[in-house]
């Protein structure tokens, strides 16, 4: 299942430069630049409060936005930078960079975990350890998928997933090359396995 790509809006920004960006933000914007895609530079503001609130929502800079310009047609962009200020740490400018559909780029994609039921270990009391409830992925911009799929069946206590252990949605990889950990079956507290209660007798 693809991903729904979250709406952003803005409008175009009149004038370039100190002064305009200035008068933006007194007007309760944060200024804004869209390059990329072999176009021009498209100067832009976006509502300050709606922009805070997607800053603190957390994974900004790795999150596809389908872009809405007041005028202009919808793009598809991803954020490559937010300026701050260095007192208050709040956002005084943002670069977008547009992307076409068969970009290629790295986001966060959630982990689903299914068949709790299946696993043997966790039949027998075992704690499913989530090390990444979200992993890092190499994706086409046309087709980011909404989640990947970790199936426990046939999980022991013990086992450790790694994420050359998922399969992953066609044209997805990882975007760091090592074998990461997802998670692991471990061990419950006061457990003692049938091999270890035979020595205590």
């Amino acid at each position: 299942m693809a991903r729904e790509i979250p709406d952003l809006q803005a409008v175009v920004r009149t004038g370039t430069g100190k002064g305009a960006a200035r008068q933006a933000r007194r007007e309760g914007n944060v200024p804004g630049i869209i390059y990329g895609g072999g176009t021009d530079p498209q100067p832009i503001n976006l509502n300050y409060n709606m922009l805070l609130k997607r800053l603190r929502a957390g994974r900004f800079l790795s999150t596809l936005f389908n872009l809405k310009v007041e005028g202009q047609k919808d793009i598809h962009v991803v954020c490559r930078g937010v300026q701050r200020d260095v007192v208050k740490d709040l956002p005084t400018h943002v670069d977008f960079m547009r992307l076409a559909d068969d970009s290629r780029l790295s986001l966060f994609i959630h982990v689903e975990f299914i068949n709790h039921e299946a696993s043997p270990g966790l039949k027998r009391g075992g704690v499913l350890t989530v090390v990444r409830n979200d992993v890092e992925l190499d994706v086409l911009a046309s087709d980011i998928p909404d989640h990947i799929t970790v199936d426990l069946t046939g999980k022991q206590i013990g086992d450790v997933i790694h994420i050359n252990d998922v399969t992953l949605p066609a044209g997805v990889k990882p975007s760091i090359a090592r074998n990461f950990v997802i998670a692991n079956v471990g061990t419950p507290a006061g457990f003692i396995d049938g091999a270890e209660e035979a020595e205590a007798e």
